[in-house]
């Protein structure tokens, strides 16, 4: 580079796939430095595409976030796959997750077979790398680089924060170069409502049985500031009795702490005091209705 040539400000899209519980979400904050993604140790949490706008002096960077790709079994699942696949052709660099404590299976080799096809950048990510030791790890990266012709093949770890920002430089570097697309102050462009109904539903799935996660969703009715307060109007829908009963718990003890760890989370993301009431609805079978789910928000 000669002196004085400027390099050109690039931005662009770039969006983290792979299967359920690959530790998409929780990079995705760990890059963005807030929380903004919802992480939960059960598969198939993140349900609404939450752009995450990384800006830095040469580039931007805006993350788009998918639910992992999965075989279908309801409705919704077909509906969350169509999303996966629309928002992969909209972006420019995609990072292929893959476990560094799993090995390669048949759900990796599907999706990077999916990947092939489309014009993006892909690079694998192979994530959780806390988790494994050197030699452990040195293999997984063997085996990812012969899954497919990937751009890059990047170790990191969410958790410690080793490698998110060497990530960042090589996935920035395959941003075209064009004007920044966000303005500075902006992190998410998802509605606050729509944040507030995640960390309502990610504090209720917690401790929850395996069957529940797909069966709960959340909709916020009404927020309304007053003065120094933030008055919010949620409900929790399950599909059956028998599930309210569980996310209620005894004497409605469960939801009390629902609420709690929700309002906290709230409270930090809208930095005001939050007033949360919330209430627990059965909306029968609303996962293969489709009426439901429009009223749902899928």
């Amino acid at each position: 580079m000669t002196g004085g040539e400027q390099r050109p400000y690039r931005a662009g899209f770039g969006c983290f796939v792979g299967r359920p519980n690959a530790g998409k979400s929780t990079l995705t904050n760990a890059i963005v430095g807030t929380k903004i993604a919802i992480t939960s140790n059960k598969p198939q949490t993140t349900r609404h595409v939450i752009r995450a706008v990384l800006h830095r002096p040469e580039s931007q960077l805006v993350l788009v976030d998918t639910p992992g790709l999965h075989r279908p079994r309801t409705l919704l699942g077909e509906r969350l796959n169509d999303l996966v696949r629309t928002t992969w052709t909209e972006v420019d660099v995609i990072g292929l997750c893959i476990p560094a404590d799993e090995r390669v299976g048949r759900g990796d080799r599907f999706i990077s077979g999916e990947l092939s096809e489309l014009k993006a950048t892909v690079l694998a990510v192979v994530t959780k790398t806390d988790l494994v030791d050197k030699r452990r790890l040195a293999e997984q990266l063997l085996a990812v680089s012969e899954l497919a012709d990937f751009a890059a093949v990047v170790p990191v770890s969410a958790v410690s924060g080793h490698q998110v920002d060497t990530l960042v430089e090589v996935m920035t570097g395959y941003l075209p170069p064009s004007p920044q697309l966000y303005p500075d102050d902006m992190l998410t462009d998802e509605p606050e409502q729509v944040l507030v109904a995640e960390l309502i539903r990610e504090a209720a799935l917690e401790g929850v049985r395996d069957e529940l996660p797909h069966s709960i969703a959340v909709v916020v009715e009404e927020m309304i500031p007053e003065g120094q307060l933030m008055k919010i109007y949620a409900d929790v829908y399950v599909e059956r009795p028998s599930q309210k009963a569980i996310v209620l718990g005894h004497r409605a003890s469960r939801l009390k702490e629902v609420g709690t760890t929700a309002r906290k989370q709230i409270e930090e993301l809208l930095g005001t005091r939050v007033y949360l009431d919330l209430h627990v609805r059965v909306a029968k079978e609303w996962q293969r209705d489709p009426k439901q789910l429009r009223k749902l928000g899928f």
